[in-house]
């Protein structure tokens, strides 16, 4: 069982009868087609601390910005304090008492705690200056016992503060049902115990919270009760948190079926990529790296399964040169590469395909053919050092979408105008060349169809049967499970735990993506 620290929050002091601070019931939610949240129900009362929990892509976030009023949810039913309330946006869900700090927090970094208040008050708010702000802001802070100074710029304030300032801000304009999302992501382990203490103190004088996590520390010192969603579904609603197993929460976090049907069918080789003791001290966006160390062997793909802010963006940049570690070292086929530039890392046989294929894979204003050979101007392979040979790089990209299959895509035309599926399959192309030895592949199929998802799967699967080796990285776990020899678990930028594929269970992942080692 999972034991709480503290002793849980008691509902004595409200009237019997009293309805629940929130109630969904069957609210589902598709975008493009795809579903995000099927039938999903939830269930808050007021004084507790709710935790609702699941892996990357399990509803989690979607189903709370239904709650604020970020996104209209397709059917289903919302009741607000035992009032039926469905915000449009999230002004009406101000209105309506609801307020949410996002992972991302949404503040002015160049205006004042006071500026920012002022930004979203509305039209028939008495405060009308930065003082008056001011004085608010002071006296709400002193009220709930979380000190701020409404005079500081946001861009001076640590990780911690711009928290502290979110929370503020929202109870200022209202809130008494108050949903933080993964809001110890970027914190320290004393700050991250300090901010969900005052949350459950705010439960205590009255208000409703919700906690997006998938810490079961958290769960267990901090929340009275605990929904589990799955897949955009509801797997567990409500249980108290008391009365819950680590392994059952593990295994209905991430389910019992491991499919390993798209797994290369070849044998792991020499070691090709070697990374140890690699590590990067963490900041304001992220984590950083402790550590870290792995081998990667010719004709194996090892995945690295993790939520999504746990240092892979971070090991992915300090892979490809587009990072410095502040320790460590990198080596492919035996060569030392920790200090090298992304060029001489690409000579020795790296590829990437990058989890935002616009924002460092490819450049929307270029044709197709030129995305194309990109890579391969700077080695000679289009011509001279002055001289572009554009016959040459127009013929070798109309093989490219031949062999990939780049549905209505020519040389000449803009890569703004591909679908993801085949900007992708671009991206592919490029990469997936006859001098790559090691492949990082940084969740490769975000934001694919079906069928664009299975081409991607199958092109790394080939690649791999080839000899190649291949680093998943993916907060998609079934991407993961399906293409991998071998499964890692990132947490707090190291690697928590490695498994051949035959001895991953579901609760060891579970365990693992929630900090339990």
């Amino acid at each position: 069982m999972i034991a709480a620290t503290e002793p849980l929050v008691s509902r004595e002091g409200l009237t019997p009868g009293t309805p629940p601070a929130l109630e969904l019931r069957e609210v589902s939610k598709a975008f493009d087609g795809r579903p995000a949240l099927v039938d999903a129900s939830f269930t808050l009362e007021w004084g507790e601390v709710h935790a609702i929990v699941g892996e990357n892509g399990a509803g989690k976030s979607t189903l709370m910005n239904v709650v604020s009023g970020v996104y209209a949810a397709d059917s289903g039913r919302q009741m607000v304090d035992g009032e039926a309330r469905s915000p449009r946006s999230p002004m009406e869900a101000t209105a309506a008492g609801i307020g949410m700090v996002h992972q991302h927090f949404r503040l002015v970094n160049s205006f004042t705690l006071s500026e920012n208040v002022l930004l979203s008050l509305g039209r028939d708010s008495r405060i009308r200056t930065p003082a008056q702000a001011a004085a608010a802001i002071s006296a709400k802070a002193a009220e709930i016992g979380l000190p701020v100074d409404p005079n500081r710029v946001v861009a001076t304030l640590s990780t911690a503060e711009r928290q502290r300032v979110e929370i503020v801000r929202v109870l200022m304009l209202g809130a008494r049902i108050l949903v933080l999302d993964e809001p110890t992501a970027v914190l320290t382990e004393e700050e991250g115990r300090a901010l969900l203490s005052f949350v459950r103190t705010l439960a205590r004088q009255g208000h409703a919270v919700v906690l997006i996590t998938h810490k079961f520390r958290e769960v267990a010192g901090f929340c009275d009760r605990v929904t589990i969603m799955r897949h955009g579904r509801t797997v567990l609603a409500g249980a108290p948190v008391v009365e819950l197993d680590e392994g059952e929460v593990a295994r209905l976090m991430v389910g019992e079926a491991l499919e390993v049907s798209e797994r290369p069918f070849s044998s792991p080789g020499a070691v090709t990529l070697s990374v140890s003791g690699l590590t990067r001290r963490a900041d304001q966006q992220g984590p950083g790296l402790s550590e870290l160390g792995f081998d990667l062997h010719a004709g194996e793909v090892l995945g690295i399964a993790g939520v999504g802010g746990n240092g892979q963006e971070e090991l992915v940049a300090c892979l490809t040169g587009m990072m410095r570690a502040d320790r460590g070292t990198i080596q492919l086929g035996g060569h030392d590469l920790t200090g090298a530039v992304p060029r001489v890392r690409r000579q020795a046989g790296l590829r990437f395909i990058p989890s935002d294929r616009f924002a460092t894979g490819l450049i929307r204003e270029l044709s197709i053919g030129e995305n194309l050979a990109l890579t391969r101007v700077a080695s000679g392979g289009l011509g001279g050092r002055f001289f572009l040979d554009r016959k040459r790089m127009h013929s070798a990209a109309a093989d490219a979408i031949q062999d990939f299959d780049i549905r209505g895509a020519s040389p000449a035309r803009s890569t703004a105008l591909l679908s993801g599926g085949n900007a992708q399959k671009v991206l592919l192309a490029r990469e997936l060349d006859d001098g790559m030895t090691v492949l990082i592949a940084h969740s490769p199929s975000r934001g694919l169809d079906m069928k664009a998802t299975q081409f991607v799967r199958k092109s790394i699967k080939q690649a791999v049967e080839s000899g190649a080796a291949c680093l998943l990285i993916s907060e998609d776990l079934s991407e993961i499970l399906s293409l991998s020899h071998r499964v890692a678990v990132m947490n707090r930028g190291a690697i928590a735990g490695c498994r051949a594929i035959g001895d991953v269970t579901p609760e060891w992942i579970g365990a693992l993506l929630a900090g339990h080692v």
